[in-house]
């Protein structure tokens, strides 16, 4: 079981969202990780808002770029992001989120996003869904 989690302080957070290199539009590329296994579980996007309130709450926020609004991991499905750690890479153009994942990170009702890969000499998918996804935004309304 995790610790609660602490917020950094508002100057530490406000030096962390400095340092970000946010793109033209506003965003920076996100990766969730879980933070136990280190397995890749998503890429998303992040906007200043969306890093300002994950580290004030501790629960993931990215930026829907199809909706153009501020999305809580998990206000659809139920599978919450909880935050462990926020990492800045060296050129401060990619944030890395090390995060406590309920159930599936992926909309598929996968574990992880990334499950195509070439197996034997193919295309194909190298892992099943964890969850039907029509189950998945069912059981969260």
């Amino acid at each position: 079981m995790l610790p609660d989690y602490i917020p950094p302080s508002a100057t530490a957070r406000e030096a962390l969202i400095a340092a970000i290199r946010f793109d033209a539009h506003g965003l920076v590329p996100a990766i969730a990780q879980d933070h136990a296994t280190g397995e890749v579980l998503m890429l998303a996007w992040m906007t200043r808002e969306a890093v300002a309130e994950t580290l004030a709450t501790g629960r993931v926020c990215y930026w829907s770029r199809s909706r153009s609004r501020l999305w809580r991991k998990g206000e659809t499905s139920g599978q919450v992001q909880r935050l462990v750690d926020l990492r800045l890479d060296c050129d401060g153009d990619a944030v890395l989120l090390l995060v406590a994942q309920t159930g599936p990170a992926c909309h598929t009702g996968r574990r992880s996003c990334f499950f195509h890969a070439i197996r034997n000499d193919q295309l194909g998918e190298i892992s099943q869904p964890m969850i039907d996804p029509a189950d998945l935004y069912r059981a969260a309304h």
